[in-house]
């Protein structure tokens, strides 16, 4: 039996329930993994309120490491007594051990202990495909990054400034536009304070940025098409202010014939040699010392419902982790 939060219906930070569960073994193409921290991010959020929907009730947590305690038939690249981290499907890292899919499972070097693999994880992971899996990015460009100070922002922030990529952060008070700067952002906008497209058209000289990055959703989203130059491109790729509307094609080309995609790390996982060289990547930046994941806040696993609160109120910086 191990400890799992589950959801047996749609809503609030309430919903989250701690339960016992058997664990059972694993069969082909699968692992048991014993958890030593989780991660907690928004999809978890998303998943729990229903917006992405899930077959309930189900267990949530996309993100954890911990050591593999056995494996099934057809599973190559690991073995029992392995150290490993993962970021993926299905839900049911929120709990101390599970059975589940290996292919997205990475080894996990010695130099990086659990919590800091359990915090850089979706998050290290969706910072490696924005910056290069879907468009390239060279030294010398800009980048607008949105809630900088946020988990995946401060990942941002560093991974820009290790390849010379300029990065204009917004956050929502000054004191997290310092931690922005200090991560490596070259500026950043308290958006409360200031028009961000404004802003940003001041620091490029009224050029704009040639790639935005957007995790916000429906409250940035026009603002950010503004702040491109002609033939930018907008990524897109969360919705913690809600999802965006509809969008109009057309204005994508009254803006500057613009490129727009909405995407997920979850697609660019399901490869398994993709995902795998993805982990090798961002553990070689977490092992350099490149990116150094800023864990702010801790919650036990019974607490769960704490950190989901604080995580919507945007009362968070860095990453969260929950402690088994």
């Amino acid at each position: 039996m191990a400890r799992t939060i589950i959801i047996e219906e749609a809503g609030g930070p309430e919903q989250l329930k701690l339960v016992d569960r058997p664990v059972g073994d694993p069969g082909p193409g699968e692992i048991r993994v014993r958890h030593r921290a989780c991660g907690l991010n928004f999809i978890d959020v998303y998943q729990r309120t229903g917006l992405y929907p899930l077959e309930l009730p189900h267990p949530l947590g996309m993100e954890a490491a911990g050591e593999v305690v056995a494996i099934g038939a057809g599973v190559d690249h690991l073995k029992p007594g392995d150290r490993v981290a993962y970021a993926a499907m299905p839900p049911g890292a929120y709990c101390d051990e599970r059975v589940m899919p290996a292919a997205q499972v990475c080894p996990l070097p010695d130099a990086i202990d659990y919590e800091t693999a359990a915090a850089v994880m979706l998050q290290g992971l969706t910072v490696e495909y924005l910056f290069h899996r879907i468009t390239e990015l060279k030294a010398g460009d800009r980048v607008l990054f949105h809630a900088a100070a946020g988990g995946v922002g401060l990942i941002a922030c560093q991974w820009a400034r290790s390849e010379g990529i300029e990065l204009i952060g917004t956050a929502g008070t000054d004191e997290k536009c310092a931690l922005a700067r200090e991560h490596g952002a070259a500026h950043c906008i308290n958006y409360r304070d200031a028009d961000f497209v404004a802003k940003v058209k001041e620091i490029t000289d009224g050029a704009g940025v040639d790639v935005v990055m957007d995790g916000v959703g429906k409250d940035t989203f026009d603002g950010s098409l503004d702040c491109l130059r002609p033939l930018g491109f907008m990524i897109s790729f969360g919705n913690a202010s809600g999802p965006v509307p509809p969008v109009d094609l057309l204005k994508l080309a009254s803006k500057g014939s613009l490129k727009l995609t909405r995407a997920t790390l979850f697609t660019f996982l399901a490869d398994f040699d993709r995902c795998q060289a993805m982990a090798r990547h961002l553990f070689e930046k977490v092992a350099s010392g490149a990116v150094v994941p800023r864990i702010g806040q801790r919650f036990p696993l019974e607490k769960v419902d704490d950190a989901h609160r604080a995580l919507e109120a945007r009362q968070t910086t860095g990453s969260t982790i929950l402690t088994l």
